[in-house]
Formats: C-alpha cells, structure tokens, sequence
C-alpha cells in the first residue's frame, strides 16, 4: 500500500488495547487536518504519537471545506502578508508530495476596466514572488474575446476581460486520510469513533484522558497515558478544553459556510470563477469532473454541529448571484445534486464580520497544560503542524530530526500520474488497486474498510468515496452495494446493513430541507 499504513476498521478491539498499554510522548485529539498534520509530523520526528477522532477522521471542517488549496490572494488586500507568504509556498510542497490531492485549474477572476485589472496585477505580483510561482505559471490577462472563447456562458456585457492564474484544488477528507495513514505508517496508534470524555490531571497537570467508542454496539474505552497532549478539535476546541480544570472560557468565533453542487451540463463552466454577489463578496463557481460546485456564504453561527443546518436565505444567496454572473437559463431547485454546510472555527475578534475575521492559527497553553490550536487554513495545515511539533518537542525536552513532512510523499502521491479519471484524483498511484479489485462501488467499500479505517456507511459514501456530493443523485444508487460489500467485512446483519443505508439517506433529506419538493420525485 505505498507509504501509508493500511487501517483495519475490523482491528478497532486491537487499536484501544495498544492505546491502553502504552504511554505516548504526544496524544492528540481530533481527526481533521490539523491533527492529522501534527500526527504524521511528530510520527515521523520519532515521537510515540496517538491520535483521536470522536467521529471519523475528516468528519468536521476537513470536508466540508471548499477543496482549494490556495494562496489567499484577498487576504493580501486585508494586510495578512505572512498568511499569504505561507499559504502561497505550501502550495507547491502539496503539490510534491501529493499530486493527485493538488489539481492545478486556472482561477479566473473578470475585470470591469483597465484600472481594476491593474490592481488585480500588481497583488498577483506580490503573490507570485512570495510564492514562488514558476514563471510558465504565473497570471496572464484575457480580453474579452479570449474570455468569450473560454467561458462562454459568462455574461460579459459590463466586463472588459478578466485575470487569470493558477491554484489548486484538493479532496480536503482524503488529504486528511492521507496524513492520517501516514502517520500510522510512522507508526502513530491513530483511532476514529473515539471520543474523549475526560482529562486526567494529576498535580494540576494533565497527564492522560479517557477515550470512548462513538459506534452503536461498540462497548470499548481506553484509559490513554500521555506526556503532552494537544487539544487539535476544530470548532470543538472550546469544547475539549472545558474539560480541564479553569479553562473554560471561549476563544472560538464560529462561521458557517454553505456548498451547492449541479449538473456541469446546468452551469457549463471550464476554470474557477470568480464571481462578485450582489453584497460585493466573491463567490466561486469551481468545475469538478461532471459537476460544478458552488460557495460560499460566511455567516456566524451560535453553536457547532456535524450537519449544520442549510437555510433557504443562503441558498438563494448563492443561486441569484450565479444566475446574475451566468447566461444559463434558471437554475432549479430540482438541478441541485446535492449541498453541503461546513463550520469553520476562527479565533474570535471582537466587532468583526466572519469575512472579516482572520484565517491565521494560533496556539495556547491551559492551567492543565494541554496545547490548543485553533484557526488556520487548509492550504498551510502542514507548516502550521511543524509548529505545533516544535513547542511539543520543545516541551519534551528532545532532540528530533527537523520536520520531515515537507518532501516525503503522501500516500498515493509517489508519483504524478499520466491519467486523471475520478479514481486517480481519489486514489493517486492507489488507483491500480481498486482497480485490480473491481473498480466499482464494492471494491471501494472493501478498500474503505480494510485499508482506509471506514467503520461506517458514512464514512465511505461521504469521507472515502465523495459519492454523497460528486455523483449522480447525490451517490444514493451506491448506497445498498457499499453496505453489502462493507457488512461482509463488519459483520453487519440485515438490520444493521438497512439502519446504515437509513441514516445516510436522512442525512441527504435533511440537507435539502429548504428546497422546494420535486413535483416528480419522491
């Protein structure tokens, strides 16, 4: 399998025996990106490392962002040079080790006059020099019969060309699997479906936590033994440090963003749009295989949840914008393939809009000891991971080969494949092997279990596959083949098998419950 190890969803009674026996240099709470980051930096610095998902690796933020792994060109405009510096040079170390998880699209942004594209110029400038962009990949200006030939069905008659330029786009849960299995690879102890419930603290300090199965029927809990812990849990941060002792008070400002999927046949699009709402904010319209996605909204929200609710405000928002960019006729509530919410956790700034907030990270210490990080952005999740390993190696008084993660390959990322099907951009060189196997639903789920951790049907139809939102109805036809090749290797029964095709059904109603019912569907 490369250079990631393979994780066993039918090995889980193992995993919680190895995390109760041994005593960890570093044990990290959550999943996502950035625990997954961390994890296979400090794996691979030789570091005993557990890892801990109370859901499945990924089942937050981590893939419900919007797949770009970018630079942050308007965060230069906001005055975030060293964001942008950072994010901008991450690219092309994604690019290195993961090529199949960073497909470069040109991002095009229209212009209204010579003035505006100057501006625009002059920031892709900076940008450039700051990320080393290759000259044979740097901006190029398109007037508007260039623009005409490229984007057809680009409504042009208040523009006068557009700027365009490289960035990439990613699959932001198999980036995080794949740092996840890497990290095992290491030889991280890493387990999903593992809440931790409590701290322990001994002296004040704390030393430990008590983790607990998530999975329905799954009787298991570890008693986890550690000398640093950090608290990586997204927008659940706030959550985890309340359980130590005189650290509960709230860092975290929560943003909700919204994502619409459609037939690439509805919104024809070749690049990355760019596209200004009516409230001045951009929006994306981002081609994907048969599909093109659009987002995203940037409202505060009060509380944080798996599934956030998606309101009917914000997916007008994001039609009536399109429709106004695009000479396409109406688009429908019945076009929609599928939609997906993500919260994003920004650290608070008093008086500000989400759009306004920060995407820089930051870390802090609690009363008990436990490191918390918080913030950031997908695209530099690996610099601001070597971060956090630094200040735990530095806690642990080590000495450890500098950070690693920049030049080893991902798993599926050993080389740049010749072929770009929905299998390589999934799989990378992994392809060949569900390949070999089938190359169909089946031989995904199999591959689901046995190698990528899949403990449930939501873990494969969301999180392995991206089946729920880049596949025709919303990859609901899947559902029943992936639960009879997954039950197989789970020991599900009937029942079982049917309450996991239920439970994703119910999440696929629940995200269209602000569309209007198809007169011919259900």
């Amino acid at each position: 399998m490369g250079t990631g190890a393979s994780l066993n969803a039918g090995e889980r009674a193992a995993s919680f025996a190895r995390l109760e026996a041994e005593t960890f240099d570093l044990v990290i709470i959550g999943g996502g990106i950035t625990g997954a980051g961390i994890a296979r930096d400090a794996a691979l610095r030789g570091l005993s490392v557990a890892l801990l998902e109370a859901q499945d690796y990924a089942s937050g933020t981590s893939s419900r962002s919007s797949k770009m792994i970018h630079g942050g060109l308007r965060y230069l405009a906001q005055g975030d040079v060293a964001l942008v510096r950072e994010s901008a040079s991450e690219r092309q170390v994604l690019r290195r080790i993961a090529p199949h998880l960073a497909r470069i699209t040109p991002f095009v942004i229209p212009t209204t006059s010579l003035a505006t594209q100057a501006k625009l110029r002059a920031a892709l400038w900076s940008f450039e020099k700051m990320g080393a962009v290759p000259a044979a990949e740097q901006h190029e200006v398109w007037n508007l019969d260039e623009l005409a030939r490229r984007e057809p069905h680009l409504r042009r008659d208040r523009l006068n060309g557009a700027v365009a330029y490289p960035e990439f786009l990613t699959d932001d849960a198999r980036l995080t699997l794949a740092n996840v299995r890497s990290a095992a690879a290491a030889g991280a102890a890493v387990l999903n479906h593992a809440l931790v419930e409590s701290l322990i603290e001994e002296g004040g300090c704390a030393v430990g936590l008590i983790a607990r199965s998530t999975l329905v029927g799954e009787e298991k809990a570890a008693r986890v033994r550690a000398r640093v812990i950090v608290n990586a849990a997204g927008p659940w941060v706030d959550g985890v440090r309340a359980l130590a002792a005189g650290d509960g008070d709230r860092r975290l400002a929560i943003s909700k963003g919204i994502h619409i999927v459609l037939p690439r046949g509805v919104l024809p699009v070749a690049s990355t749009l760019i596209l200004r709402a009516p409230d001045k904010r951009n929006i994306f319209a981002v081609p994907r295989g048969d599909f093109t996605y659009l987002g995203t909204t940037d409202q505060f929200q009060a509380g944080v949840d798996y599934w956030p609710d998606i309101g009917r405000a914000d997916v007008d928002y994001l039609l009536n914008a399109t429709q106004a960019a695009m000479d396409v006729p109406a688009i429908r509530d019945q076009d929609i393939v599928s939609l997906w919410a993500g919260i994003r956790p920004l650290i608070g700034e008093a008086g500000k809009k989400a759009a306004e907030v920060s995407r820089k990270d930051e870390m802090w210490v609690g009363p008990s000891g436990v490191i918390a990080i918080a913030g950031g952005k997908l695209s530099a999740y690996r610099a601001m991971a070597s971060r956090i390993v630094d200040a735990v190696v530095a806690r642990l008084g080590r000495r450890t080969p500098t950070c690693l993660t920049a030049d080893l390959p991902l798993p599926g990322g050993e080389r740049v494949l010749d072929g770009d099907d929905r299998l390589d951009r999934l799989y990378g060189t992994e392809a060949a092997v569900i390949r070999a196997a089938g190359g169909d639903v089946a031989a995904e789920a199999r591959h689901a279990v046995l190698h990528e951790g899949a403990a449930t049907l939501e873990d494969y139809w969301v999180r392995r596959s991206a089946r729920a939102w880049f596949d025709t109805d919303a990859g609901r036809a899947a559902l029943a083949p992936a639960a009879e090749a997954m039950g197989r290797l789970l020991a599900w029964d009937d029942r079982r098998r049917a309450t996991e095709i239920h439970h994703c059904l119910q999440l696929d109603r629940n995200s269209r419950r602000a569309l209007s019912p198809d007169p011919g569907g259900e």
